[in-house]
C-alpha cells in the first residue's frame, strides 16, 4: 500500500465560525398577554386577557427550566386564534404576586409550586366520612399565611355532626370561616368567593369538588366516596384547574392530598402573619423561635400581663408545632 497522502486525505473538523454565539434572547413584546387556567401532560390551557380566548399551548426553549403552573400571567406568541389542533407558545412568565408551594415530606428539600397569583386559600374540611385532620388543617393555615393569602375555613357535611368544636378549634386565630350542608345554600360562600382568585385545598373525599359543580354550572369534576373501612376519600381531580365564578371572580380546583409539607417555610416568619403577636416578640431575645417552652419569650409576659390572650398564642404554638411534626389525623 503506497504511503504517500495529499490533504485530500485528512478530514478537517469545521470551525465554529467567526460569528459569536449570543445569550440574547427575543423580546417578543408583541407577545399576547394571558393566564393559566390548566396543565396537563405538558400541555397549558391559557385564557387570552383581551378577548377571553382559550388558547392551548407549549413552553417555548427560551422558558428554560421555569415552572409554569395555574395562575401564572403569561406572553403568548404564535397561533393564538384558538382553533382546534393549534399551538401557541409561552415565552414569558411575568412577575408572580404569591406562591402557594408545598414539599412531599418535611425533610424533602423539592418544593413544588401549587398555584401562582392567587389570593385566598379555601381548606375544605369534612366535619364528619371523612374525619377532621386538624394538623393537615394547621399545615395549610401555615402555608396560606407564608404564602400571604387571606385563609378561609370552609367546613362540609355540617349537617352530619355538629362542627361548633372543630371551629373552636380555630376561632382565637381570627381565621375566617363558612359552614356548608349537603344540599344547602351556598350564598355566604359565593360571596366570599367573590371577584377573587381562590385556591381549594382539602384532603380526599372532603367535598371540593361537590362544591366546585354547585359553585360552577357545568364544571362537571368528578367526585368520589369515602373508603368505610379507612375512612378516608379516594383522589378525583388529578390536576389543578381554574374555573370563572358567575357572580365573578375564579376557584382553583386542586387534587387531594395527604400531606403537606413545610421544608420551605421558616417557622420563625410565621408570626409576622399575626401583627398584634408580632409587636410583642419585639422583646423577644435574639433567637427566639416563639415556641413553647422558649425561656424568656416575651409572648408569655404579655399573657402575664393581660395584653393578649392565652389561647390565641396557643393556637398559634400550635401551627408552629405543626411545621414540625407530619400531618396525621
Amino acid at each position: 500500500m503506497s504511503g504517500s497522502y495529499d490533504e485530500s486525505d485528512v478530514r478537517v473538523r469545521p470551525g465554529r465560525g467567526s460569528r459569536p454565539r449570543s445569550k440574547l434572547r427575543p423580546a417578543h413584546e408583541d407577545a399576547a398577554a394571558g393566564v393559566v387556567v390548566a396543565v396537563d401532560r405538558g400541555r397549558y390551557t391559557c385564557l387570552l386577557t383581551d378577548d377571553e380566548v382559550t388558547v392551548t399551548a407549549m413552553r417555548a426553549r427560551e422558558m428554560g427550566r421555569k415552572s409554569v403552573v395555574v395562575g401564572d400571567r403569561i406572553g403568548l406568541v404564535g397561533d393564538v386564534s384558538g382553533q382546534v389542533d393549534t399551538l401557541a407558545r409561552i415565552v414569558r412568565l411575568e412577575p408572580r404576586t404569591t406562591v402557594l408551594r408545598r414539599t412531599a415530606d418535611d425533610d424533602e428539600p423539592v418544593e413544588r409550586v401549587i398555584v401562582a397569583n392567587a389570593d385566598q386559600l379555601v381548606i375544605v374540611t369534612s366535619v364528619a366520612e371523612p374525619k377532621p385532620r386538624p394538623r393537615l388543617v394547621d399545615r395549610c393555615l401555615v402555608a396560606a399565611f407564608d404564602a400571604g393569602l387571606d385563609p378561609l375555613l370552609c367546613v362540609t357535611k355540617a349537617d352530619l355532626v355538629d362542627p361548633a368544636g372543630l371551629l373552636a378549634t380555630y376561632a382565637s386565630l381570627g381565621v375566617a370561616t363558612v359552614v356548608t350542608e349537603r344540599g344547602a345554600d351556598l350564598g355566604e360562600l359565593r360571596e366570599r368567593l367573590r371577584g377573587r382568585w381562590s385556591v381549594l385545598v382539602g384532603h380526599s373525599g372532603v367535598g371540593k369538588s361537590t362544591l366546585v359543580n354547585a359553585l360552577v354550572p357545568g364544571a362537571d369534576r368528578t367526585t368520589g366516596t369515602v373508603n368505610v373501612v379507612t375512612g378516608r376519600g379516594r383522589h378525583t381531580s388529578t390536576s389543578a384547574v381554574a374555573l370563572p365564578l358567575p357572580e365573578g371572580g375564579w376557584v382553583i380546583d386542586t387534587p387531594g392530598i395527604r400531606s403537606f409539607g413545610l421544608a420551605h417555610v421558616d417557622p420563625r416568619q410565621l408570626v409576622h402573619a399575626f401583627p398584634d403577636l408580632d409587636r410583642e416578640t419585639e422583646n423577644c431575645p435574639r433567637g427566639c423561635t416563639h415556641a413553647a417552652g422558649e425561656p424568656e419569650c416575651a409572648l408569655d409576659l404579655a399573657i402575664d400581663e393581660g395584653r393578649i390572650d392565652r389561647a390565641r398564642v396557643d393556637s398559634f404554638r400550635r401551627l408552629l408545632a405543626s411545621r414540625d411534626r407530619q400531618a396525621g389525623d
